[in-house]
C-alpha cells in the first residue's frame, strides 16, 4: 500500500493537496484523528485499497505518536510520505480574512495570530516527518502542479467520455466539446444498413471504407492529441466530447467507438451512447 499523510497548517492548502490525491486515484479521509492512522490503514488494507491519502490536523491529541505509527506502518510494508504544508503568518492572515472562515484553533479564545503561531508550534513534529512546501506565494494552480510532480501523481488521471447523441434530442449540457457528424456519408438511406448500429460490424465496415469518415477521424485525433495534454495541465480531472450525428444511432455511435478505442491507451476513457441508452430502456 501506499500512504501519503499530509498535514500543515490551516490555510496553507491541505484541501488541494487532498485533492490532487483524490483525483489521482486516492482513497482518502480528511480530518482523521491521528489515534485511528494505523486501524484505518488496517480497514482500508483489508478492503483493497492501494492508495491512500489522509490529513491530520493540530487538533489530534496523538500527533506526538504519529513518528512511531509511521514506522509501525513501515515495518507492515506501507510505502509511507508525509507532506506538510506551510505558509507565512501574512499569508494566511491575508486567506482568513478573504474567506473569513474560522481557525480551528479559535475556540480556544485565541486571536487570529495566536492561532496561526500555536498551531505552528503543535505541529513542529509533523513538520520534520516529511517534505515541506511553502505555500505562500503560490497560486492554487501552481501549487496542485507542485504535488503532482513531487508525488508523482500524473495526467493518467484525467477520465476522458466520449458520448454519442441525436441532434434531435439537441446537445448535452454536460459536453466541454461537441463535434458534428451530420456531413458524413449516412447509413440510414440504406435500408439494409438501417437496422444496425455503429457497434455492429455491417455499420463499421461500410464507415470504414469511406474516406471522408476516415478524414474526419484523423482530424479529431490529432485536435484531441494535441489538446488533452494542455487540458490537463489546467487542472482537469474529467473531459467530455460529445459527437452528434441526426439519429444518433449510426454515424456518432461507430465515431466514438473508434475514438475511445484510440485514446484508451492514454487516458481513462468511458462511453455513452444517448440514443442506444433510451432504446435498452
Amino acid at each position: 500500500m501506499q500512504l501519503v499523510l499530509v498535514s500543515g497548517l490551516s490555510g496553507s492548502g491541505k484541501s488541494i493537496a487532498l485533492n490532487v490525491l483524490e483525483d489521482g486515484g486516492y482513497y482518502c479521509v480528511d480530518n482523521l484523528p491521528a489515534t485511528l492512522l494505523l486501524e484505518t490503514i488496517d480497514f482500508l488494507a483489508e478492503a483493497g485499497h492501494e492508495r491512500v491519502g489522509v490529513s491530520i490536523d493540530a487538533r489530534s491529541a496523538a500527533l506526538p505518536a504519529l513518528p512511531e505509527s509511521l514506522a509501525r506502518l513501515r515495518s507492515r510494508g506501507v510505502d509511507c510520505r508525509v507532506l506538510y504544508l506551510e505558509s507565512s503568518a501574512q499569508a494566511l492572515l491575508r486567506r482568513f480574512s478573504e474567506t473569513r472562515r474560522r481557525h480551528p484553533l479559535a475556540e480556544a479564545g485565541l486571536t487570529l495570530p495566536e492561532a496561526i503561531e500555536r498551531e505552528r508550534e503543535l505541529l513542529a513534529g509533523v513538520a520534520a516527518l516529511g517534505s515541506r512546501i511553502d505555500t505562500s506565494d503560490l497560486q492554487p494552480r501552481v501549487l496542485q502542479n507542485w504535488i503532482r510532480d513531487l508525488l508523482g501523481v500524473g495526467a493518467e488521471s484525467m477520465t476522458l467520455l466520449f458520448e454519442s447523441f441525436s441532434y434531435r434530442d439537441g446537445t448535452p449540457l454536460d459536453a466541454d466539446w461537441v463535434l458534428d457528424a451530420r456531413m458524413l456519408v449516412n447509413p440510414h438511406y440504406d435500408p439494409e444498413l438501417r437496422p444496425f448500429t455503429g457497434r455492429d460490424r455491417q455499420i463499421v465496415e461500410y464507415l470504414g471504407r469511406d474516406q471522408g469518415v476516415q478524414r474526419w477521424l484523423a482530424d479529431v485525433r490529432s485536435l484531441l492529441g494535441h489538446w488533452l495534454p494542455e487540458i490537463v495541465r489546467e487542472n482537469r480531472s474529467h473531459v467530455t466530447v460529445a459527437i452528434g450525428c441526426t439519429g444518433g444511432r449510426h454515424r456518432s455511435v461507430y465515431l466514438v467507438e473508434t475514438l475511445a478505442e484510440t485514446f484508451r491507451a492514454e487516458w481513462r476513457v468511458l462511453v455513452r451512447h444517448r440514443c442506444l441508452s433510451k432504446q435498452n430502456d
